[in-house]
């Protein structure tokens, strides 16, 4: 257990530091808004502000989704788990991010197939596809654009999707291995942040 717990500290290190680093990157999305809005006014307007200032929302939420997870940020019923012991709260806790690994392992097999696709693969297996585009066997083929005026390509927005459910796979199963700790008695499990 103890290696486990310190395998948790780790990933809890790791998304706190990306955490506290993309709680700033809001900044850049006001940035993104507040030129669409000069350039609307006094310029010509640009193409690329709304899709950008979207792109920039997406990476926002999902690379900080580990961070709030870690925090415990997210909204949580307390009608009746305000009232419980630590114990009793892991316990209940171990069972539910079984679910929520459960689904974003779903999450993330589905972010895998359509991030394949925007790299021009049309076929089923996308974890081979990407397994070969590392030993060589498989190549990019035509790349999923946005169909807007400025027509991005569409798979970075996907790839930082990846990363931020892989994060926030990560710390699930660092929650779910402290919520066994308390669970079974440890005292030596860090708190929220």
């Amino acid at each position: 257990m103890k290696s486990l717990l310190t395998l948790s500290r780790g990933v809890d290190s790791l998304n706190k530091a990306i955490g506290l680093i993309v709680m700033y990157s809001v900044f850049v999305l006001i940035g993104i808004l507040l030129w669409s809005s000069i350039s609307k006014t006094f310029f010509l307007p640009s193409l690329w502000t709304l899709e950008m200032a979207q792109f920039a929302m997406v990476a926002y939420y999902m690379l900080g989704g580990p961070y709030a997870l870690l925090s415990g940020g997210h909204v949580r019923m307390d009608l009746f788990y305000g009232d419980w012991s630590l114990r009793r709260k892991a316990t209940i806790d171990t069972v539910t991010v079984l679910f929520l690994i459960f689904y974003l392992g779903i999450l993330l097999y589905g972010a895998l197939g359509s991030t394949a696709y925007s790299l021009g693969y049309w076929g089923k297996a996308p974890l081979e596809f990407f397994a070969g585009l590392i030993t060589g066997s498989e190549e990019i083929g035509r790349m999923e654009r946005s169909s807007t005026a400025w027509r991005p390509y569409i798979w970075p927005i996907k790839a930082i999707m990846i990363i931020g459910l892989i994060l926030m796979l990560l710390q699930a199963l660092s929650e779910l291995i402290k919520d066994i700790a308390r669970a079974l008695g440890r005292e030596d499990v860090e708190g929220k942040v």
